[in-house]
């Protein structure tokens, strides 16, 4: 296999992020090739160091995964002499990624107006939960409060109205992680052709409508917000649910496309008089669920094999993990030290001939580039 591209190879990142969305935008930016700096506090490092599970004494597995590759520099944002290093690194830092609430970076003396006199060129990235402004700017919240305000949470509503907690963090990789990445690199093209920089407002908040823009669909063209469960995509057709197997196993089925829907209809064997299922739904996902819970998954799935119909097993991620399709695609084969031990990276979202499928870079120990960057 050929050596991963870099093509940020030469980019100077200083990231003052912690927890998920900016570390994981970071991670993005070190696999593509850039210098990635983390700005940690002396001490004790960012809180994402210290969330269990550990791998070393001091360093728990979140941290990391998410900081492969980076190095980390110690120091007190709070100290004026951390600011003037900061200050006279910038000159040959190409992007700057913070994930305060707005207003802090300005009060430090780091904000985007500060370091853009020093550095014209300057990408600066702020990532916050509700923007830079606006009445929401200053509210605490996470993953799972974006979600709700922006009407996403109550879309994945059962069919009684109750709203189900996400297994992923949707808001903080999805409407936080990946909108700063495409900003970063936007952002430095036009850097390039410009010689100008940019301040990037990226709100987790603001990126999740993107997510539910079948929704926003129907209220553009009048209709009423979606039913709890009972949409296309979120419980209220056949053709787009899970049904439970007599061995309590799922099967995921979303046979869509009426073709797929044919077929699927033919191997479970549904009644003709069913599988017109604009007539009543209702009842033609009440016989799926009851043929599909007469037998076990492995009858399902031999029986779908080969079969366009879109039916596959609901898997656990350790499953998942170890599905050969993934294994063939290189996905989990890395090793990165981590202390005495290795662990298995998460393989980064972006195209395989960019990601080093061999993961052999380790997560930066505290303060491991403070000798390099200010001489102690």
């Amino acid at each position: 296999m050929s050596a991963p591209r870099k093509p940020l190879t030469g980019v100077r990142v200083l990231d003052f992020s912690t927890l998920l969305p900016g570390p994981m935008a970071t991670l993005i930016l070190a696999e593509a090739g850039a210098e990635v700096i983390k700005v940690e506090r002396p001490g004790s490092g960012e809180e994402m160091r210290h969330y269990p599970p550990m791998v070393t004494a001091d360093s728990g597995v979140n941290f990391a995964l998410l900081n492969r590759g980076k190095r980390s520099l110690a120091l007190d944002l709070k100290n004026e002499e951390s600011i003037r290093i900061i200050k006279l690194l910038m000159t040959d830092i190409d992007v700057v990624v913070e994930q305060f609430r707005p207003g802090v970076m300005d009060r430090l003396g780091l904000g985007w107006e500060a370091l853009k006199a020093i550095n014209p060129a300057l990408v600066y990235c702020s990532i916050t939960g509700w923007g830079q402004d606006g009445p929401k700017a200053q509210l605490a919240a996470h993953d799972l409060n974006y979600m709700a305000e922006t009407g996403v949470l109550n879309l994945g509503a059962d069919r009684a109205g109750d709203p189900v907690v996400p297994p992923v963090l949707v808001a903080d990789i999805g409407g936080g992680t990946m909108p700063a990445v495409i900003s970063i690199l936007l952002a430095l093209r036009e850097a390039e052709k410009t010689g100008a920089g940019a301040h990037l407002d990226v709100a987790m908040g603001d990126n999740l409508f993107a997510w539910a823009y079948w929704a926003l669909g129907e209220r553009a063209v009048g209709r009423p917000d979606p039913r709890p469960g009972g949409e296309l995509v979120t419980g209220g057709s056949p053709r787009y649910q899970v049904y439970r197997c007599a061995d309590g196993r799922w099967l995921a089925c979303a046979p869509l496309e009426q073709k797929f829907w044919m077929n699927f209809c033919r191997i479970v064997g549904l009644p003709e008089s069913l599988a017109d299922d604009s007539r009543d739904p209702a009842a033609t996902t009440a016989a799926v669920r009851d043929i599909v819970a007469a037998k076990p998954s492995a009858e399902w799935l031999a029986a779908f094999d080969g079969v366009d119909a879109c039916v596959t097993l609901v898997k656990s991620i350790g499953e998942a993990a170890d599905d050969p399709h993934f294994r063939a695609r290189g996905l989990f084969r890395g090793a990165m030290p981590a202390g005495e031990a290795t662990l298995t990276p998460v393989p980064p979202p972006i195209a395989p001939i960019y990601r080093d499928p061999e993961g052999g870079q380790g997560f930066p120990a505290l303060g491991d580039a403070n000798l390099d960057l200010t001489g102690g």
